[in-house]
């Protein structure tokens, strides 16, 4: 059997649509659950600590949570971006979706939307938004 060459793969439309849908779906879930719960209290999988913490001790820039406040998308991205997070995110395998896309807002005191929304890996989401919600960033969706 052929090994999968991600590169050579043909993008098949209806399984973007599903992937579309389901990173919808996330986003609105999470939304609505932050409309109800300050992000203060909230806990978002049972991994919230290992993944705080992994996150300051690979990007500790995050300690200071105004970074996690405004996303820079094109640094996240670079070259020595993607490595960094490529690092991090490979440490939760054993987070179910760990490495699914999804969307994050770029910054915190903004609802989704077409110009504060990017796509990213859910560990990705998951060590932004433990940070967000842990420093009350989102609190004032649920004031609103």
């Amino acid at each position: 059997m052929a090994k999968f060459n991600a590169e050579e793969a043909e993008n098949f439309e209806d399984i973007e649509k599903q992937f579309a849908v389901k990173a919808v779906h996330q986003m609105e879930t999470y939304w609505k659950l932050l409309s109800l719960i300050k992000g203060s209290k909230l806990t978002l999988t049972k991994y919230d600590d290992e993944i705080y913490d992994t996150l300051l001790a690979d990007f500790p820039e995050f300690k200071d949570s105004q970074v996690a406040a405004v996303l820079n998308e094109d640094d996240m991205k670079s070259k020595e971006g993607k490595e960094r997070w490529r690092n991090f995110c490979e440490k939760f395998k054993h987070i179910e979706d760990y490495n699914f896309g999804t969307l994050l807002r770029t910054h915190s005191n903004e609802e989704y939307g077409e110009h504060n929304t990017m796509f990213s890996l859910r560990i990705q989401f998951y060590a932004i938004e433990i940070v967000r919600n842990r420093s009350g960033q989102n609190d004032w969706i649920c004031k609103k």
